[in-house]
């Protein structure tokens, strides 16, 4: 177990009922980069599109985020374990801006489970976090929407995404970006949006926790 997960202040925390509390940490390139580089070499982050990535190049391309003001990564743990990988991006500064009208408030979403211990799957593990996840950008970074664009192909994670209140947007094709520090090919997605009134009515946004 990375030390950070112990000793690194937490940024967010929520409880959720019949789950346990869930702590938002700030991403350390270094330190949790081999434990997320195992995540998503896995054949089941897929869709992840960081599958056939050295240890070495999963670090780099966070360390890269770590300077950006507009894309974020963060840990989500849960009895001082790693449970998750969330990121966050400014849509109007990513590649699915070109594909939506955005909107003030708005803030994209990418969220990837750690893998199942040896004790097999982990029943309402990922609505819990879904719902952590929602509280953590609608309220306590106050913004007014999430969007997501999960792969058209990925149809778990689209399923997931309507049972916990998204509403489907159009299929788009993200373009490809070929940057010095970043390279994602072109991809068809499905985006998904959730309103803060939706999920948090009449709520305040929770800035003593931020």
């Amino acid at each position: 177990m990375s030390r950070t997960h112990t000793t690194r202040a937490a940024l967010y925390e929520r409880f959720v009922d019949g789950y346990g509390a869930v702590r938002v940490l700030p991403m350390d390139a270094a330190l949790d980069g081999p434990v997320v580089h195992g995540w998503v070499n896995a054949d089941r982050a897929a869709f992840w599109g960081m599958r056939d990535l050295t240890e070495d190049q999963v670090v780099a391309i966070y360390a890269h985020m770590e300077t950006l003001d507009t894309h974020h990564a963060y840990l989500l743990v849960k009895d001082d374990e790693a449970v998750a990988l969330l990121q966050t991006y400014a849509p109007g500064a990513d590649r699915v801006g070109a594909c939506y009208p955005v909107e003030p408030g708005d803030i994209g979403v990418h969220l990837l489970l750690a893998p199942a211990g040896p004790g097999g799957g982990r029943p309402g593990w990922t609505t819990a976090l879904l719902n952590a996840v929602a509280s953590y950008v609608l309220l306590g970074l106050d913004r007014e929407r999430v969007v997501v664009d999960p792969d058209v192909r990925n149809e778990k994670a689209i399923a997931r995404f309507h049972r916990q209140g998204f509403t489907p947007g159009p299929v788009v094709v993200l373009p490809e970006v070929d940057l010095p520090d970043v390279h994602l090919p072109a991809k068809r997605a499905q985006l998904a949006f959730l309103d803060r009134e939706s999920v948090f009515p009449g709520s305040v946004p929770d800035r003593a926790a931020r």
